[in-house]
């Protein structure tokens, strides 16, 4: 079998061919956007094309897995430059890296950073275009970063008059909604939305909801053309074939990254450094059996205690979460020496709000936590609902 666009690292290889093995029955019953060739090149024949794509940008068949890009040259569309989001279109860059500005050794296509001086597209950029084609994998989760990038892009495609046209991809996080809703004061490119951590959204959705609630700058409006996933539900399960960023390696670490996430800020590992990324989480003054030791990988060069034996529980066989869980995050405060320094400044921008903290802080019960989300999360489930492309 042949894999087009050889970016990949070995290491990543691997996990991608492990992974394809097991999904592919699954790809006959649910068709992401970007397989349905024949609803969008006809839209892109004889046009100047940018596009936003990463790794898990693919187009799989029973029998391999084609890169969008490749699929659009060999269909004979121009593909005037590639826009890269958060960890680069190789989906190789730590969270956080700056991506640069390149071209495309492979392609010779020219990549412009939406990760670095830029988050947005420039005029320049878009006035070498006719139409802009977007296409990544998303996990569900508002600080996932795919989402501000789908904002900013749909915007400057708004400002400048060029179509956009998006292909959906199913949610693995799209069976439930839950969390606390992003308050004004806490906005920033972790999460530009007014919307709760888990939004139960494909991006498809998601970018009708960006037009429908008219969110974007001053109003404008993105002429957005959208190409559905096919049998597809947000009750269907689906299992990710390709990580959509280096940590996050299987189903159980996008599964369980909403409620690890929140580690983010705060001195607790969630395993970075290590295979089992967003499975567990640990810290050297914690006790039990679980151990792990950060070490520098693949899509963590400098992981948080590095090299430093943190103690833990191990969630890697932990069943699949139809909810934001809180429990782990309260327990390891409640286990943490230094209580004054267990959250960072900018935990707010994580979780969206002050409360969260304050409310641990205080020894809240996590009923009385998730009572306190209401009725903004109820509301949030009643607008969800105006912008939905699937059953729900």
């Amino acid at each position: 079998m042949m894999f087009p666009f050889c970016f990949l690292k070995n290491t990543f290889l691997l996990g991608f061919l492990t992974a394809l093995c097991t999904i592919m029955p699954l790809q006959a019953q649910v068709m992401p956007g970007a397989q349905d060739i024949g609803s969008y090149i006809p839209l892109l024949k004889g046009k100047k094309v940018g596009v936003v794509a990463h790794a898990a940008s693919q187009i799989y068949t029973q029998k391999n897995a084609v890169h969008l890009i490749d699929s659009l040259k060999s269909h004979g569309i121009n593909i005037v430059s590639i826009f890269a989001p958060e960890h680069g279109f190789r989906s190789r860059e730590d969270n956080g890296a700056l991506i640069r500005d390149e071209i495309d050794s492979l392609t010779q296509i020219s990549i412009i950073s939406l990760h670095g001086e830029n988050r947005k597209p420039r005029p320049e950029h878009l006035n070498e275009i006719d139409v802009l084609l977007f296409d990544l994998q998303d996990v569900g989760a508002r600080f996932y970063t795919y989402l501000s990038t789908l904002h900013l892009v749909m915007e400057a495609c708004g400002e400048n008059n060029t179509p956009m046209i998006l292909l959906d991809r199913p949610n693995p996080n799209g069976h439930y909604v839950d969390g606390p809703v992003m308050e004004d004061a806490f906005k920033g490119y972790l999460g530009k939305h007014n919307i709760p951590i888990v939004h139960g959204l494909t991006l498809g959705e998601f970018a009708k909801m960006i037009n429908g609630e008219k969110w974007l700058n001053n109003q404008v409006q993105c002429q957005l053309t959208i190409v559905k996933n096919q049998g597809y539900t947000h009750q269907t399960p689906y299992d990710l074939p390709l990580r959509p960023s280096p940590n996050l390696p299987n189903a159980q670490a996008i599964n369980l990254y909403p409620s690890l996430c929140l580690f983010e800020q705060t001195p607790v590992s969630i395993g970075r450094g290590t295979e089992k990324q967003f499975q567990g989480y640990g810290h050297p003054s914690f006790k039990g059996d679980y151990s792990f030791i950060p070490q520098p990988n693949f899509g963590a060069k400098k992981p948080k205690l590095v090299g430093e034996k943190c103690f833990g529980v191990d969630l890697s066989s932990h069943p699949k979460l139809n909810r934001l869980e809180l429990k782990w995050l309260m327990k390891a405060y409640a286990d943490y020496p230094d209580k004054e320094n267990f959250f960072s400044a900018r935990f707010v921008k994580l979780a969206g709000t002050k409360s969260l903290e304050e409310q641990i802080q205080n020894g809240w019960s996590e009923k009385t936590i998730r009572e306190s989300w209401e009725p903004q999360l109820s509301n949030f489930k009643k607008t969800r609902s105006n912008y939905l492309l699937y059953p729900n």
